[in-house]
């Protein structure tokens, strides 16, 4: 039963009996006289032995105690826990031969049971260490960006603190991610419920019970996988999450490989961690275990909550996507705790009963944003220097929101920086993925092929693995794949090898992962590299075969080659602008502003060697930006109006903001007929500026219905809404409702006070109030004919949604009794948050609010006058 491994304490006690009883034989038996010397010498030896004596009996006395402890039936704890943070390996093995003595004398006691429960919890205890450090070797070092070169980065050193919150809900947001971080970049800021990667699986504020299952919703490349790999990071290294015995990290990439296999839920474990395999642990319900599951947007097997049977036994096998919608219904373990990430667009996959709270990872705060750069760049001038340019591009500043984007920003100003000194540094999307890319194939052509840095980075084969990146870029993304599998990649006639090679050469654009015991997976390292390779793909046949990926008409056809007709190169961005309106969640938006970048001349000298050099095509570019601007002109949504203004930006054209921005600074906006264009250009203005859309004046514009409904997106992205005397007729208390129920609203303060709304528009308004969406403050109606049937609408409204209006002014309106008596109910009902409540006062207010007399017309009521809470 004794290890043989490593001498520990009792071993180490009969080694020196032996020692001891050795050394006297050779002390009786040698020539040496006997005398005061050897006397003192044999007096030392017997001293340190008492001493060993003493100390293992102390051990000994200690350890059992704490084995006691251990065994009692309300002490579920690991052996190891009480002092655990103290123990050093060699600590942990003399403790582990310890309870192995301890079993060795209780089955010679007869003591099988207790011997047998002792010896399990042994084997959960070496289990245990030896997962955490497996866990610790595979995930204490990250490539950022890299996957296969490249010096590893310690993730304790490098990882910075993402922005959480709490709450929302599972529902899905098609929207592109780029428009979803240019959203979430434009909200003011106001406190939220954020939350620490450290408190995700702990016990919800005021609840008694842990949450089960935690989502956390993120777009790509927002920090999700890494936030993952911190939580599990910081258990093996017993940093945290202390109270889980068990985290068992997957991802969704190793699971599609399984797809086809049948496990039971113990089989899966065993199969990924086969420590727990070697251990024989199965019962997993007598621990505290966690299971990640990272990237449910990468799923590729049906998960079906509807009609996939019903499994309770942990060691019945089924396919796994069966097991997977078992263990999140809880019909499977359910005392194991659950941690989802997901991109928005798959978050409704999961029902919203299985998940008890959605979180969501913004990415980086514009503090955190700074962080990430000081922390990146030792060279506090250089940090400086990296910071202010990003903040002088609007759309760079936005997507440093994503920490990959920052890493890529990060990686192309520090090539620019050291070898263009004095060289104007990127400034849009475009160049910026285009340095991107020249920076790796520099990096190849010195690293793999020998050659100078001063040398022409495109060679023939860099080209051909470019070419063949491109088109798997674009063939999967018109599938919408992230990752690909070895029948993706045969489908666009790459070899699975050819693959691998790429992914160790272009490190840092195309990445191969290895699962355990699992097939290759490959992606690229980011979405937008994804779409900027397609778009790159896209430009490069067209220039090189006359062929538009984009059109079902080729311009390759009978005629074009009879007579030698050049493809026409406006049709191509037409057709790209065309198609990115037609998407209906804007999955072509971020392509199509690298398609329209790429046709610049200043951006193909930067790629010269790659792109076929083509003749000056300004009249082509000017062309495209008459027909952008046509179609802005147009009734396109707000989403797609902005996207088509970022595609000027990437044309450097700037002429229509330019010249709304001029009537601004003039004051002669407000005087003058805009046309949709220019609405556009001023929505566009509005919603990029630098500065929080703290508070929207319609009347410092126009305070008209038309310029409401055009100026409709500032009004959603705005904390603080003045509409007094606007005229607002229904189709503007339409469009407001819809404001007050969307998801992505900011407005917390509106006022709406001095239109003659009266109760069929308040109706409308209240349809928007009482949305669980809506999280408006404070209401201002003054003087807008509302009579006690407007007031059941608002009444009705706050019942549906109590949590968060907090002012109302109903002043200089006409309630009635009844409509007083509506609202003195409301007010009496705990779950209303309604803090102050004006309206006109008559005798029944009075004495309803406790007010004894007259204290002129308006009365501005306190709820603490109509019910003390607690």
């Amino acid at each position: 039963m004794w290890s043989t491994s490593r001498p520990h304490v009792m071993d180490l006690y009969l080694v020196l009996v032996s020692v001891r009883t050795d050394t006297i034989e050779d002390q009786e038996s040698s020539e040496v006289p006997t005398g005061p010397s050897a006397q003192h010498h044999q007096r030392h030896l017997d001293s340190i032995f008492m001493l060993l004596e003493e100390n293992i009996l102390t051990f000994v006395k200690n350890e059992l105690k704490k084995i006691q402890k251990f065994m009692s039936s309300d002490y579920p704890e690991c052996l190891e826990k009480e002092d655990e943070e103290e123990l050093d390996e060699e600590q942990r093995r003399s403790r582990e031969a310890f309870v192995k003595i301890s079993v060795h004398f209780l089955r010679r006691m007869k003591q099988e049971e207790l011997a047998e429960r002792l010896q399990s919890r042994l084997r959960v205890a070496v289990c245990q260490r030896e997962l955490k450090s497996d866990l610790k070797r595979k995930f204490q070092r990250v490539f950022e960006g890299i996957a296969k070169a490249g010096n590893p980065t310690l993730l304790n050193e490098i990882y910075t603190e993402l922005y959480i919150t709490e709450g929302g809900t599972a529902e899905v947001n098609e929207e592109h991610e780029v428009r979803q971080i240019e959203t979430a970049s434009r909200k003011p800021a106001r406190p939220e419920t954020t939350i620490r990667q450290e408190d995700l699986l702990k016990a919800s504020a005021g609840g008694e019970e842990p949450i089960r299952t935690v989502m956390t919703k993120g777009v790509a490349g927002i920090g999700k996988t890494v936030l993952t790999q911190k939580f599990t990071l910081d258990w093996a290294e017993d940093k945290d999450h202390q109270h889980i015995q068990f985290t068992f990290p997957f991802t969704f990439r190793e699971l599609n490989v399984l797809r086809e296999k049948k496990f039971s839920l113990v089989g899966l474990v065993h199969h990924f961690f086969s420590e727990t395999r070697a251990a024989g642990i199965c019962r997993f319900e007598e621990f505290q275990v966690v299971f990640i599951f990272d990237g449910l947007d990468e799923c590729r097997f049906p998960l079906d909550f509807h009609n996939n049977e019903i499994m309770t036994d942990v060691t019945e096998s089924a396919s796994v996507d069966v097991l997977l919608t078992n263990l999140i219904r809880g019909k499977l373990l359910p005392s194991a705790r659950l941690w989802i990430t997901t991109r928005p667009a798959a978050a409704n996959q999961i029902p919203p009963d299985c998940v008890g709270m959605v979180t969501e990872v913004r990415g980086f705060t514009d503090p955190q944003k700074e962080e990430y750069f000081r922390k990146r760049f030792r060279d506090k001038k250089q940090a400086r220097s990296i910071i202010s340019h990003i903040k002088t591009s609007r759309s760079l500043h936005i997507m440093c929101h994503i920490p990959v984007f920052c890493w890529i920003t990060a990686t192309v100003l520090e090539e620019v920086l050291k070898t263009r000194e004095g060289e104007e540094l990127p400034k849009t999307l475009t160049e910026m993925y285009i340095h991107f890319l020249v920076v790796q194939s520099k990096v190849k052509k010195v690293k793999y092929d020998g050659g100078a840095e001063t040398d022409p980075h495109w060679s023939l084969k860099s080209r051909k693995m470019i070419e063949s990146l491109g088109k798997l870029a674009f063939d999967q993304l018109q599938k919408g794949n992230l990752i690909f599998y070895e029948s993706d990649l045969t489908e666009c006639g790459i070899d699975i090898r050819a693959a691998s090679v790429y992914s160790g050469i272009f490190t840092q654009i195309f990445r191969e992962e290895r699962g355990l015991y699992q097939d290759k997976v490959f992606c690229f390292i980011h979405l937008s590299v994804q779409e900027f390779l397609a778009a790159l793909h896209v430009h490069l046949t067209f220039f090189s075969s006359g062929v538009n990926l984009l059109s079902e008409e080729q311009t390759t056809s009978l005629w074009s080659k009879v007579f030698r007709d050049k493809p026409k190169p406006k049709r191509l961005y037409q057709s790209a602008v065309d198609e990115a309106l037609q998407s209906h969640n804007g999955h072509l938006d971020l392509f199509l502003r690298f398609l329209l970048g790429l046709s610049l001349e200043t951006n193909q000298t930067l790629l010269r060697g790659l792109l076929i050099q083509t003749e000056s095509r300004s009249q082509t570019n000017q062309e495209t930006v008459q027909y952008i601007k046509k179609k802005i002109s147009e009734d396109v949504s707000p989403e797609k109006s902005i996207n088509l203004f970022h595609c000027l930006n990437e044309l450097n054209d700037v002429s229509l903001v330019e010249e709304i921005q001029q009537s601004l600074r003039s004051g002669r906006l407000s005087k003058k007929k805009l046309s949709p264009a220019q609405w556009s250009a001023l929505v566009f203005i509005l919603l990029s500026s630098e500065e929080d859309l703290e508070v929207f004046d319609l009347r410092k514009y126009f305070a008209s219905e038309e310029a409401l409904l055009r100026l409709l997106p500032v009004v959603k992205a705005s904390n603080k809404v003045l509409l007094s005397g606007c005229n607002l007729s229904e189709r503007s208390c339409d469009a407001l409702s819809s404001v007050l129920s969307s998801q992505s609203s900011s407005l917390r303060e509106l006022d709406l006070s001095n239109n003659n709304l009266k109760d069929s528009r308040v109706r409308w308004l209240a349809a928007g109030l009482e949305s669980p969406h809506c999280e408006l403050e404070a209401l201002r109606l003054s003087g807008c004919l509302i009579t006690e049937e407007g007031c059941a609408s608002l009444v009705s409204a706050l019942s549906s949604n109590p949590s968060h209006l907090r002012e109302l002014d109903l002043s200089y309106n006409h309630p009635g009794d009844s409509g007083v008596k509506l609202l003195s109910a409301g007010l009496e009902d705990p779950h209303w948050r309604l803090e102050t409540l004006r309206y006109e006062g008559t005798a029944a207010t009075d004495h309803q609010s406790g007010r004894g007399g007259r204290a002129g017309n308006l009365f501005s009521v306190p709820l603490s006058a109509w019910l003390i809470r607690p």
